[in-house]
């Protein structure tokens, strides 16, 4: 009934309660997970202005309903040295880490025209270098018989993103560090895997951009946070401990065309 009861669960970006990584850490919670989540609201607060509200501390409250533990803390993952610092807390809090969701992400829409040397920066360092190094500092560390590894990606192999030409090289980035990934860390027992959950209503969609992307969704509605936590929970149990090198498109048929 708890696949991971006992297992200790690292979430990056999961300080809103209606996103995609309080949602994972709901589900590894009601499978039994303890759970640290890592937030880092001056982002939020750039992205979504004064309708952003830190949900920190009741997502810690959700989670501990199910009968595990919980923490957070805020973590710039931009700056390397506070990854082996996160680690250091969560094994100080929990114990060693047995799954790794690598949430937290960077974006900023721009022309191609107005790419500069900045935007690249910001967007790699958090959407490619953090990703990678915190990826690296987790398996460093495992020593359990079988750990996972979960990247949230944006389907850039699918089609074009424009106006977001950072953001797509970036995230991009992340299919082939998957693949390359799960043949390093096989041997260790780590399942390395990426997520892909299309279009997701996590707050940003206004009406009229719902109104259009429900049309080239053949299921008839719109992503939710709730479809890419069942996922990436069940790569996270031992039922999907043979899936490794994937990148998995969670995304209800959308149609790009």
């Amino acid at each position: 009934m708890n696949p991971l009861e006992g297992k200790t669960a690292i979430v990056t970006g999961a300080s809103r309660l209606n996103g995609i990584g309080a949602a994972t850490c709901i589900k590894l919670a009601e499978k039994g997970a303890n759970i640290y989540f890592t937030t880092w609201d001056s982002y939020d607060r750039k992205m979504y202005g004064d309708s952003h509200e830190s949900h920190s501390e009741a997502l810690v409250g959700k989670i501990r309903e199910f009968g595990v533990h919980a923490h957070f803390k805020e973590v710039d993952l931009a700056v390397p040295e506070n990854i082996s610092k996160l680690f250091d807390s969560v094994e100080e809090k929990l114990g060693s880490p047995h799954i790794l969701v690598n949430n937290a992400c960077f974006s900023q829409n721009h022309t191609w025209e107005d790419t500069t040397e900045e935007i690249l920066d910001r967007h790699y360092e958090i959407n490619i270098r953090a990703t990678t190094l915190m990826s690296i500092e987790f398996a460093k560390r495992f020593s359990g018989k079988r750990g996972s590894i979960i990247h949230l990606t944006s389907g850039q192999s699918k089609g074009p993103m424009t106006g977001e030409l950072a953001y797509a090289a970036t995230k991009g980035a992340v299919d082939a560090l998957t693949v390359t990934l799960a043949a390093e860390l096989g041997p260790k027992g780590i399942t390395v895997n990426a997520v892909n959950p299309g279009p997701t209503d996590t707050g940003w969609m206004t009406h009229a951009i719902g109104e259009h992307l429900l049309q080239k969704f053949p299921l008839g509605r719109i992503g939710k946070p709730d479809d890419a936590a069942r996922l990436i929970a069940f790569l996270a149990t031992p039922e999907g401990e043979w899936v490794t090198g994937q990148i998995i498109h969670s995304e209800g048929g959308f149609l790009r065309q």
